[in-house]
């Protein structure tokens, strides 16, 4: 029975966790036990039982139990100390993860606002470039707006006659007094209409009377007569003359004939003239 009950004991203690009462208990078991022994003094002079060698591992146990304790405690303070270690860390991680939550929010923000501003400029770009293309366009309709020309025959202070010739021949103004817009030609005689629009012409004609040539000039529209300044007698001066408003488009051609057979007269004072301008954009 002695046995057995310290056997029990021993695994009782391997439960308990090395704590200090199992510890104690065992120790007044084995005091127990000796006195037990020197009590009945059947063994003192008998070689060692088992008892005896249960009582020295025993007392081995206890010795390597209260080392495990000490370990124990040393690994104890270690874990606390680890474990105050790890929840600093863990609150040092929990600081920079609010950190870099801010940081993000403060990205994403600044992301936000650099986008609404690139679409801000977009807008300025494009209402920009919207209103450069409609001041360009005011511009060239005030460009266009400021046409007006006119020219007489000859330059220089040269005199005399134009025709007669044996066919309609267009008459050239060469002297330039104003073609504010470009749009008369005085190498050629023409008008170019450069926008679309109604205008306004004039020509003037001036001549001596002869029986046998008149004065006599028609205005003409992209090669169709509209309208002519005609005079014919055998003497005397004669100043025809005549004027028409043109609806044009742009391209149009405007320029003045001499009659075949006819003839017109020209001095320093310019007698004969071709005027025209632009009254209102169409």
């Amino acid at each position: 029975m002695g046995m057995i009950f310290l056997l029990l004991l021993i695994c009782s203690l391997s439960r308990a966790q090395l704590e200090t009462e199992s510890v104690n208990e065992m120790m007044s078991h084995v005091r127990q036990t000796e006195l037990l022994e020197s009590d009945t003094g059947s063994l003192s002079n008998q070689p060692p039982t088992c008892s005896q060698e249960i009582n020295s591992v025993l007392r081995e146990m206890t010795g390597s139990l209260a080392g495990l304790k000490v370990q124990v405690g040393y690994l104890e303070r270690d874990n606390e100390a680890k474990t105050r270690e790890l929840e600093l860390l863990k609150n040092e991680l929990e600081k920079i993860k609010q950190q870099f939550q801010a940081q993000v929010e403060e990205v994403t923000t600044v992301k936000a606002l650099a986008n609404s501003t690139e679409h801000q400029v977009e807008v300025l770009w494009k209402e920009g470039k919207e209103q450069v293309i409609k001041v360009r366009r005011l511009e060239q309709q005030y460009q266009a707006k400021r046409v007006a020309f006119s020219a007489s025959v000859f330059t220089g202070g040269a005199q005399g006659y134009v025709g007669p010739f044996n066919t309609d021949t267009v008459l050239i103004f060469r002297h330039v007094a104003t073609n504010t817009g470009n749009a008369y030609n005085p190498h050629t005689g023409i008008f170019s209409a450069p926008v679309r629009g109604v205008y306004h012409f004039e020509f003037y004609l001036h001549g001596h009377g002869h029986a046998s040539h008149p004065t006599a000039a028609t205005l003409v529209k992209n090669g169709q007569q509209i309208f002519t300044a005609f005079e014919w007698q055998s003497s005397g001066s004669v100043n025809p003359a005549n004027g028409v408003n043109l609806h044009l488009e742009s391209g149009d051609v405007v320029f003045a004939r001499l009659w075949r057979n006819a003839r017109i007269y020209d001095t320093v004072n310019h007698h004969t003239t071709f005027s025209g301008h632009l009254l209102f954009l169409l």
